[in-house]
């Protein structure tokens, strides 16, 4: 695994991970693509059917994610 995959690794399993599961949720980290800086995720539990997902994901996994790995350019649902 790459650097940054860890970091990303690290952020989803102390922030992000816990946030969902506190509402029913989780994430899955499906793929990093370093080239075009494309994370691909996807939601399950309680959050995989909700219509707020593509929020979720733009407001929160997005935005927590690129704080420590700038080389996040975007976070797309899987």
């Amino acid at each position: 695994m790459s650097e940054v995959i860890d970091k990303i690794q690290v952020v989803v399993d102390s922030e992000i991970r816990p946030m969902l599961e506190s509402h029913g949720g989780g994430i899955d980290l499906v793929g990093f693509d370093e080239e075009s800086g494309i994370l691909s995720v996807q939601l399950t539990g309680g959050c995989c059917g909700c219509p707020g997902a593509q929020a979720t994901i733009r407001n929160m996994v997005e935005s927590v994610v690129q704080r420590t790995v700038p080389e996040v350019r975007e976070v797309v649902r899987a």
